[in-house]
């Protein structure tokens, strides 16, 4: 299936661009950005923004959508804290973004890793605000609550798809599981954000009741972007949504009370994901 015109992006060249690859290669980072072939890459380097992918670049589970390596991965780096930190401060960030693979290898599912960053950035760059965008940790409470007690600015976990479309897109994952993280973290008193794919072969109908679903847990902010194959191994595209029905889902959305709603074939979960983060404190300001 080819690609409609509203997916095609331009290929990054900027200077910033090769600035950001240089600093991330020296302190030996990953970014969601490569690892996932984001098609958003280079608008936000050129920005000088990126999202980093801790816990190594090889994930436990096998989604049929995501391009990320699978397969057994090497222990954590535990020094991974300090050159985050470091590396977020001489770019002079703002706003951090965090996620990572998927660790059932690991006991707590990588959430004390989360943490420490968490706490360092807390104390090495306090001008900066942070958002986390975690695993669902198997399920595990506690996990969840080590990352929660450090008080991350933004907790951040997809839902990716439509509940019917689970067992085939997202193995390993619960539906019910995701949204009671969800929940959790919102009743903890965070700042919750998920996001998830379009084009799989969902229904409208479906993906309302998902964004209703999220909206019943006090979801914060909705990312909704189109699923682009990454190749041939990968689920095929079933549609290319057409950018006016995701401005009405934008609009249900905001209707039902989300604080802030990316919706668009481009979208991913990072998408401008620092220019949210002033509009929500301007609105807990004005409360």
């Amino acid at each position: 299936m080819d690609k409609p015109k509203w997916i095609k992006v331009k290929a990054p060249k900027s200077e910033s661009h090769s600035r950001m690859r240089s600093i991330l290669k020296r302190h030996g980072l990953k970014t969601v950005c490569t690892s996932a072939r984001c098609p958003n890459m280079g608008e936000c380097w050129e920005q000088g923004t990126a999202t980093f992918m801790i816990l190594g670049d090889t994930c436990t589970r096998r989604c049929k959508f995501c391009s990320v390596n699978k397969g057994t991965p090497a222990p954590p780096d535990r020094d991974e804290p300090r050159r985050l930190a470091e590396v977020v401060g001489d770019m002079g960030l703002n706003h951090a973004v965090i996620t990572s693979v998927t660790r059932d290898d690991l006991a707590d599912g990588g959430a004390s890793l989360f943490a420490d960053i968490i706490r360092i950035l807390k104390r090495s760059v306090p001008m900066t605000s942070v958002e986390v965008l975690i695993p669902d940790f198997g399920g595990s409470k506690e996990s969840l609550k080590t990352v929660i007690d450090e008080r991350p600015d933004i907790l951040g976990h997809n839902m990716e798809t439509v509940h019917r479309l689970y067992g085939q897109v997202r193995r390993g994952a619960n539906y019910a599981r995701s949204l009671r993280l969800l929940n959790d973290a919102k009743e903890a008193g965070l700042t919750t954000k998920s996001g998830f794919m379009v084009g799989l072969g969902e229904t409208k109908e479906e993906v309302l009741e998902l964004i209703a679903d999220l909206k019943g847990v006090s979801c914060d902010i909705l990312t909704i972007g189109q699923y682009l194959q990454p190749d041939k191994k990968f689920l095929s595209v079933v549609e290319y949504i057409r950018p006016e029905i995701f401005d009405q889902w934008k609009s249900f959305a905001l209707e039902l009370g989300f604080r802030q709603v990316a919706s668009g074939p481009l979208v991913r979960s990072s998408y401008h994901a620092a220019e949210m983060v002033p509009e929500l404190s301007t609105e807990v300001a004005h409360a």
